[in-house]
Protein backbone atom coordinates (compact mmCIF):
# COMPACT_ATOMS: atom_id res chain seq x y z
CA UNK A 1 0.00 0.00 0.00
CA UNK A 2 1.46 3.35 -1.00
CA UNK A 3 1.64 6.00 1.71
CA UNK A 4 2.17 9.70 1.22
CA UNK A 5 2.77 11.84 4.30
CA UNK A 6 1.27 15.15 3.36
CA UNK A 7 2.05 17.60 6.15
CA UNK A 8 4.11 19.73 3.75
CA UNK A 9 1.57 19.25 0.98
CA UNK A 10 -1.18 20.16 3.39
CA UNK A 11 0.64 23.43 4.07
CA UNK A 12 0.33 24.15 0.37
CA UNK A 13 -3.21 22.80 0.09
CA UNK A 14 -4.52 24.61 3.13
CA UNK A 15 -3.51 28.21 3.65
CA UNK A 16 -1.49 29.20 6.75
CA UNK A 17 -3.29 29.46 10.07
CA UNK A 18 -6.26 27.44 8.85
CA UNK A 19 -7.81 25.73 11.83
CA UNK A 20 -11.23 24.26 12.33
CA UNK A 21 -13.68 26.77 13.70
CA UNK A 22 -12.65 26.95 17.33
CA UNK A 23 -16.20 27.28 18.68
CA UNK A 24 -17.64 24.15 17.02
CA UNK A 25 -17.16 21.86 20.02
CA UNK A 26 -19.14 24.30 22.21
CA UNK A 27 -22.22 24.20 19.96
CA UNK A 28 -25.27 21.92 20.27
CA UNK A 29 -25.60 18.95 17.92
CA UNK A 30 -28.63 18.76 15.59
CA UNK A 31 -29.45 15.48 13.84
CA UNK A 32 -32.29 14.70 11.40
CA UNK A 33 -32.93 11.18 10.10
CA UNK A 34 -35.68 8.80 9.03
CA UNK A 35 -35.24 6.75 12.22
CA UNK A 36 -33.00 6.36 15.25
CA UNK A 37 -32.05 3.58 17.63
CA UNK A 38 -30.76 4.28 21.14
CA UNK A 39 -28.61 1.84 23.13
CA UNK A 40 -28.41 3.37 26.62
CA UNK A 41 -25.99 0.72 27.94
CA UNK A 42 -23.32 1.50 25.35
CA UNK A 43 -24.21 5.23 25.05
CA UNK A 44 -24.62 4.77 21.30
CA UNK A 45 -27.28 6.31 19.08
CA UNK A 46 -27.70 5.05 15.51
CA UNK A 47 -29.45 7.29 12.98
CA UNK A 48 -30.64 5.71 9.72
CA UNK A 49 -31.93 7.15 6.45
CA UNK A 50 -30.81 10.46 4.88
CA UNK A 51 -29.00 11.52 8.07
CA UNK A 52 -27.99 15.15 8.42
CA UNK A 53 -25.91 16.15 11.44
CA UNK A 54 -24.71 19.66 12.32
CA UNK A 55 -22.61 21.02 15.19
CA UNK A 56 -21.57 24.61 14.64
CA UNK A 57 -19.89 24.62 11.22
CA UNK A 58 -19.40 20.82 11.17
CA UNK A 59 -21.77 19.00 8.82
CA UNK A 60 -21.96 15.22 8.39
CA UNK A 61 -24.34 13.50 5.97
CA UNK A 62 -24.80 9.80 5.36
CA UNK A 63 -27.17 6.89 5.02
CA UNK A 64 -26.27 5.80 8.56
CA UNK A 65 -24.60 7.82 11.33
CA UNK A 66 -23.60 6.43 14.73
CA UNK A 67 -22.87 8.79 17.63
CA UNK A 68 -20.94 7.53 20.66
CA UNK A 69 -21.23 9.54 23.88
CA UNK A 70 -19.10 9.64 27.01
CA UNK A 71 -21.14 7.98 29.80
CA UNK A 72 -19.83 10.33 32.50
CA UNK A 73 -20.58 13.73 30.94
CA UNK A 74 -22.65 12.97 27.82
CA UNK A 75 -20.10 14.61 25.50
CA UNK A 76 -19.77 13.15 22.01
CA UNK A 77 -16.66 10.94 21.78
CA UNK A 78 -16.86 9.93 18.14
CA UNK A 79 -19.07 9.90 15.09
CA UNK A 80 -19.17 7.25 12.37
CA UNK A 81 -20.93 7.90 9.05
CA UNK A 82 -21.59 5.41 6.26
CA UNK A 83 -23.07 5.81 2.81
CA UNK A 84 -22.58 5.46 -0.89
CA UNK A 85 -20.60 8.59 -0.19
CA UNK A 86 -20.90 9.97 3.34
CA UNK A 87 -19.96 13.66 3.43
CA UNK A 88 -18.11 15.91 5.87
CA UNK A 89 -17.56 19.66 5.87
CA UNK A 90 -16.25 22.19 8.37
CA UNK A 91 -15.46 25.90 8.26
CA UNK A 92 -12.12 27.20 9.46
CA UNK A 93 -11.49 30.27 11.59
CA UNK A 94 -10.49 32.19 8.45
CA UNK A 95 -13.83 31.44 6.76
CA UNK A 96 -12.68 28.74 4.32
CA UNK A 97 -14.42 25.37 4.11
CA UNK A 98 -12.78 21.96 4.21
CA UNK A 99 -14.98 19.24 2.74
CA UNK A 100 -14.66 15.60 1.91
CA UNK A 101 -16.44 12.35 1.28
CA UNK A 102 -15.91 8.60 1.56
CA UNK A 103 -17.94 5.44 1.99
CA UNK A 104 -16.88 5.42 5.66
CA UNK A 105 -16.12 8.46 7.85
CA UNK A 106 -14.78 8.22 11.40
CA UNK A 107 -14.54 11.49 13.33
CA UNK A 108 -12.86 11.17 16.74
CA UNK A 109 -13.82 14.34 18.60
CA UNK A 110 -11.30 14.01 21.46
CA UNK A 111 -8.38 13.54 19.03
CA UNK A 112 -9.89 15.99 16.49
CA UNK A 113 -9.12 13.41 13.79
CA UNK A 114 -11.10 12.52 10.69
CA UNK A 115 -10.46 9.16 9.01
CA UNK A 116 -12.02 8.57 5.60
CA UNK A 117 -12.04 5.11 4.01
CA UNK A 118 -12.98 3.91 0.49
CA UNK A 119 -13.26 6.51 -2.29
CA UNK A 120 -11.87 9.12 0.11
CA UNK A 121 -11.56 12.75 -1.02
CA UNK A 122 -10.55 15.84 0.98
CA UNK A 123 -10.59 19.33 -0.51
CA UNK A 124 -10.27 23.01 0.19
CA UNK A 125 -10.86 25.63 -2.47
CA UNK A 126 -10.10 23.83 -5.75
CA UNK A 127 -7.26 21.66 -4.39
CA UNK A 128 -8.12 18.00 -3.74
CA UNK A 129 -6.59 14.78 -2.47
CA UNK A 130 -8.07 11.39 -3.39
CA UNK A 131 -7.15 7.96 -2.03
CA UNK A 132 -8.55 4.82 -0.50
CA UNK A 133 -7.81 6.11 3.01
CA UNK A 134 -7.18 9.63 4.30
CA UNK A 135 -6.39 10.42 7.92
CA UNK A 136 -6.61 14.12 8.73
CA UNK A 137 -5.80 15.64 12.13
CA UNK A 138 -7.77 18.87 11.97
CA UNK A 139 -6.01 20.89 14.69
CA UNK A 140 -2.41 20.12 13.71
CA UNK A 141 -3.19 20.07 9.96
CA UNK A 142 -1.35 16.78 9.45
CA UNK A 143 -2.58 14.23 6.98
CA UNK A 144 -1.73 10.81 5.62
CA UNK A 145 -3.28 9.61 2.37
CA UNK A 146 -2.99 6.01 1.17
CA UNK A 147 -3.83 4.21 -2.03
CA UNK A 148 -5.24 0.71 -1.93
CA UNK A 149 -4.24 -2.39 -3.81
CA UNK A 150 -3.76 -1.33 -7.40
CA UNK A 151 -4.62 2.30 -6.72
CA UNK A 152 -2.60 5.39 -5.94
CA UNK A 153 -3.07 8.69 -4.16
CA UNK A 154 -4.07 11.49 -6.52
CA UNK A 155 -3.55 15.17 -5.69
CA UNK A 156 -4.53 18.35 -7.52
CA UNK A 157 -2.94 21.58 -6.29
CA UNK A 158 -4.25 24.89 -7.58
CA UNK A 159 -1.74 27.75 -7.77
CA UNK A 160 -2.00 30.41 -5.10
CA UNK A 161 -2.89 33.88 -6.38
CA UNK A 162 0.12 36.14 -6.72
CA UNK A 163 0.19 39.25 -4.58
CA UNK A 164 0.65 42.57 -6.36
CA UNK A 165 3.77 44.36 -5.20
Amino acid sequence: MKKLSLSLLLGILLSPSVYALSTDSEQPVYIDSDSQQLDMKSNKVTFIGDVKMRQGSINVKGDKVIVYRNPSDGAIKKIEAYGKLAKFSQKTDDGKTIHGHAEELYYNMSQDQLTMIKQAMLAQDDSTINGQRIIYHITTEKMIAEGGKGSRVSTVLQPQPKENK
